[in-house]
């Protein structure tokens, strides 16, 4: 007897994930799923009008919040992902995303900077305030103690 026609080599299903299932785990709404779908970022099958997410889908899901959350933009995301498909074992793919991680890098610090210089110009604004009002306040006590000194000598 043959072993390999006896023992067929079936590889079991992929699993697969409905929007909902996608929307609880990621914390995003179905529309947000449905808007990544619309432009192109997410290929869902489906079964009649119900859209079957392949674990690619998940990944690409992830991928595109994690980008988001970061601040790339969908014209980014999309960039390094449609690169996974070029046939260079990633090579490209991998390159394009380390040059747009580091100029995303750069540019976060940039902003860092800038937000640090404005953080740093409302701390000095806040001390103007504070040192004018309590001047206002000692000016005004002088004010008050005068008064009620016109009041005493006037009895």
């Amino acid at each position: 007897m043959n072993e390999m026609n006896t023992s067929q080599e079936t590889k079991p299903p992929l699993p697969t994930y409905s929007i909902s299932q996608l929307a609880n785990e990621f914390s995003v709404t179905p529309r947000a799923i449905r808007f990544y779908e619309d432009k192109g970022l997410l290929s869902p099958s489906r079964a009649g009008q119900t859209r079957i997410y392949a674990p690619r889908d998940r990944v690409r899901l992830m991928l595109i919040l994690q980008g988001k959350r970061v601040g790339f933009t969908l014209a980014d995301i999309r960039e390094m992902l449609d690169l996974y498909d070029v046939k260079d074992g990633q090579r490209t793919q991998l390159e394009v995303s380390l040059k747009k991680f580091r100029e995303r890098i750069e540019s976060l610090k940039r902003q860092k900077d800038d937000i640090d210089e404005s953080i740093a110009g409302l701390t000095q604004s806040i001390e103007m305030v504070e040192a004018m009002l309590d001047e206002r306040a000692r000016q005004g006590e002088v004010m008050q103690e005068r008064v009620s000194d016109s009041f005493l000598a006037a009895d």
